[in-house]
């Protein structure tokens, strides 16, 4: 085997391989690009946040920067416990401890 046929066997494997990564990509953005994004009620049910004033049963949390009047649904809560968001409701989120 001459030395420019071994580069161009290189230079192909080279290709098919950025080849791939390339398509693996475009398949990367285009699901990125159709995805439904979740914000709202959706995007906070779930989220776990801190508590900052004790829940008995209202109080504040702090969830993704921002403090948030909340409701715990178990009776009370002390600050520095985590609770996980069960629900909104004109802008009080629904809480339980976290297990």
């Amino acid at each position: 085997m001459t030395p420019l046929e071994i580069v161009g066997i290189i230079s192909l494997v080279v290709l098919v391989i950025l080849k791939i990564y390339y398509i693996q990509d475009i398949i990367k953005t285009f699901k990125r690009l159709f995805r439904r994004s979740v914000t709202g009620r959706e995007g906070l049910v779930g989220q776990t946040a801190v508590v900052k004033t004790p829940l008995s049963p209202r109080g504040t949390v702090f969830l993704e920067g921002e403090n948030w009047t909340s409701l715990s649904v178990e009776g009370r809560v002390e600050p520095g416990e985590e609770v996980v968001v069960t629900g909104v409701n004109n802008l009080v989120l629904s809480v339980v401890r976290k297990k």
